[in-house]
């Protein structure tokens, strides 16, 4: 383990410091990024079945994971809106609270067993008008809420992340008798 002591003295404290240690992006890394859903983009989401929703907390950042079957879990209204309903679960409702306090939020989506994944910057508002509720209503219950998303940058991110993170490759699934129990996780106090 790393000792916990940090140097301020090699700590980036600017943002030309920090691109002195970079080279310049590739045209294509920054040529990549659209204000809107192209049609590829639209038929690629249209088979994610999970994504993280960041949001900007009070004193944090928050990421949420969310996941259901393709076209339930979200749908793409148009080029520039998504529309993610908010099923009731334990009820915290931080990414909402979130969203009325600064609406910036940050999507990442992903296919399972695709090594890209598609992000999407913009802003968030919440809606409980009935023909969003209805639908996404799911046996019988509608979503207390629909989060749109009104989408002002989006991206193709590239596979390195997913490939070195071997997410598809079911030899490196770690058991979970290996892990601790979500009793234990829950009950673990510092």
């Amino acid at each position: 383990m790393l000792k916990n002591t940090v140097n301020k003295q090699q700590l980036i404290t600017s943002i030309e410091a920090l691109e002195a240690c970079y080279p310049a992006p590739r045209r294509s890394s920054t040529t990549k990024v659209q204000s809107c859903l192209t049609a590829p983009m639209t038929r690629w989401l249209s088979h994610s079945s999970f994504f993280v929703l960041s949001s900007v907390g009070d004193s944090a950042l928050d990421c949420s994971p969310r996941g259901d079957r393709p076209g339930e879990a979200f749908r793409v209204l148009d080029d520039k809106t998504i529309a993610i309903p908010d099923r009731r679960g334990n009820n915290r409702i931080e990414t909402l609270k979130n969203i009325l306090k600064d609406s910036r939020v940050g999507l990442v989506f992903i296919i399972p067993g695709i090594e890209e994944a598609l992000r999407v910057k913009g802003r968030a508002s919440i809606s409980i008008e009935p023909e969003l509720l209805e639908l996404f209503t799911l046996s019988d219950m509608p979503p207390a809420t629909v989060m749109l998303i009104n989408v002002e940058s989006a991206y193709v991110q590239n596979a390195r992340a997913i490939r070195a993170a071997a997410l598809w490759n079911d030899k490196l699934h770690v058991s979970p008798s290996d892990l601790p129990t979500i009793e234990e996780l829950y009950n673990s106090v510092p």
